[in-house]
């Protein structure tokens, strides 16, 4: 095994475990409050729900990494090509869409009584269980394009008319069928990643309106940085900004 195989082998290995174990204690949280009878608060249902399609992605996906890392090949049968990718798919498009859903949520909730967002309020409570239902469904049946094409190639020995990806292969189609099928599964993405810019992008917003209202009343020597507004623009933009990035890029 080279040594470049194996350091990243360890550091798949390493973020992986860390990943699951920090998932699963925030799971954990929610569970201990909701068995102690603590309220709920309105976003717990959707964080609970990021969670468990963070879980699904770290473990779909950093183990496959790791073990082809270290040379294992043996669970990249027929099975392990479609399952594997198919469940990484429908997690990592649930925990984009649910991401999507908790900043549309928010920019709701913290938008002005005199806005055109005000009436929305109370029905953004009751929306957010069938917008969880849609999430994971569209989710599921968008990704069912993995297992219907991807095979392993150690049963396939003629690969020369298929896409080889590591140890899974694709039937290779024309590039018209291939972009309608790349247009199918990035559709959802784009568009949560849309709706997600627009959300941040409108709380600030309403954070620099408010900061705007509330700046005669406050101290002529305070720093214009350490008011609560600017911290909550900066976060709100270094999140949306990682988040795209991470999604783009990995």
């Amino acid at each position: 095994m080279a040594t470049r195989d194996l350091a990243v082998g360890v550091i798949f290995s390493i973020q992986t475990v860390v990943g699951i174990l920090g998932n699963f204690s925030l799971l954990y949280r929610y569970l201990l409050l909701y068995f102690t009878a603590c309220r709920p608060k309105s976003t717990d249902l959707i964080v609970k729900n990021l969670t468990v399609a963070n879980i699904l992605v770290l473990f779909f996906l950093g183990i496959p990494n790791t073990v082809s890392s270290f040379g294992w090949y043996h669970i990249f049968n027929d099975f392990g090509c479609k399952f594997f990718p198919y469940v990484h798919g429908v997690g990592r498009g649930v925990s984009i869409g649910t991401t999507c859903l908790l900043s549309v949520f928010q920019a709701i909730v913290i938008s002005p009584r005199n806005s055109r967002w005000a009436a929305l309020k109370e029905k953004a409570l009751k929306c957010i269980v069938p917008s969880v239902v849609l999430c994971w469904v569209l989710q599921i049946l968008v990704n069912i394009l993995y297992p219907l094409f991807l095979t392993s190639i150690l049963n396939n020995k003629n690969i020369t008319k298929r896409k080889s990806f590591r140890c899974c292969s694709s039937v290779c189609h024309d590039k018209t069928r291939d972009s309608l099928y790349a247009a199918l599964l990035s559709f959802p993405d784009v568009l949560c990643l849309g709706l997600m810019i627009w959300a941040s992008g409108s709380m600030v917003f309403i954070l620099y309106r408010h900061r705007q209202r509330v700046q005669h009343v406050l101290r002529t020597n305070v720093s214009s940085t350490s008011l609560p507004e600017s911290t909550a623009t900066k976060t709100i933009l270094l999140l949306v900004n990682t988040f795209v990035y991470f999604i783009y890029f990995f």
